[in-house]
């Protein structure tokens, strides 16, 4: 009888064990970004035979290190691609490092992270093989953003910067910039601590006056002159900002 208890006794162990191994503090996660391109230019004045050749999707492939308190998204791509983008967040200390390669140049923009009001639903969506709950934003005031998260990987991350929800998000949609991301795939409990580093090669901006002095450059690339102050900040920031 004792050792039917003891066997019984390990058993109950070994599956609190397993299920305490569900919850991840440290992996990667690989991401699909895709932009709806025929859609994002529906309202410019362009012939619809020319619209009818453009790709429909620009698709682009991304990752996302993290560890219990930092992480690190950036391009899939190696080499020169991955300077294009690369978003450090310390949740520890609320601050995050964002590398931004600009007419040539490689700057690195430090900021803290930004606060996000969620409303969390009922509604479930598998993704990657997690069970995602929905919760929906505003970002600057009117734009709408749509996220599934898992509390099953510990991290209040996500792609592009978004955080602040109970547990990792899997899914971002915003359907006003018709752009999805979506995790492909979750490896969990990797150490890749040595990865998971603040960008330090590049023009470090630091003041309010040496980033106004880069969204100024940046402006006067942008054709439409309504709204192109807000443009350059996202193309620089990101879109929480």
């Amino acid at each position: 009888m004792i050792r039917c208890c003891t066997i019984f006794f390990l058993l109950l162990v070994f599956d609190e064990l397993q299920a305490q191994q569900t919850f991840v503090s440290n992996g990667k996660i690989t991401f699909e970004k895709k932009i709806n391109i025929q859609r994002s230019m529906a309202e410019l004045d362009i012939p619809d035979d020319a619209k009818a050749k453009i790709e429909k999707y620009n698709i682009s492939n991304w990752e996302l290190l993290f560890n219990a308190t930092t992480a690190l998204y950036r391009s899939k791509k190696t080499g020169e691609d991955q300077s294009k983008g690369q978003f450090y967040t310390d949740f520890e200390h609320r601050k995050r490092v964002i590398k931004r390669n600009v007419f040539d140049e490689t700057y690195l923009l430090s900021d803290t992270i930004v606060h996000t009001d969620w409303k969390i639903t009922h509604d479930i969506r598998t993704i990657a093989g997690y069970d995602c709950r929905k919760a929906i934003t505003r970002i600057n005031d009117t734009v709408y953003v749509i996220a599934f998260y898992t509390d099953e990987i510990l991290l209040r991350g996500g792609p592009e910067g978004f955080n602040g929800l109970p547990g990792m998000i899997l899914g971002l949609a915003i359907p006003r910039y018709n752009t999805t991301w979506f995790a492909t795939g979750v490896e969990g409990f990797l150490n890749l601590n040595t990865e998971i580093i603040a960008p330090s090669k590049g023009i470090k901006l630091q003041t309010e006056k040496e980033k106004a002095k880069l969204i100024g450059v940046v402006t006067r690339f942008f054709p439409d002159k309504k709204g192109k102050e807000a443009e350059a900040k996202r193309y620089l920031y990101g879109l929480t900002l």
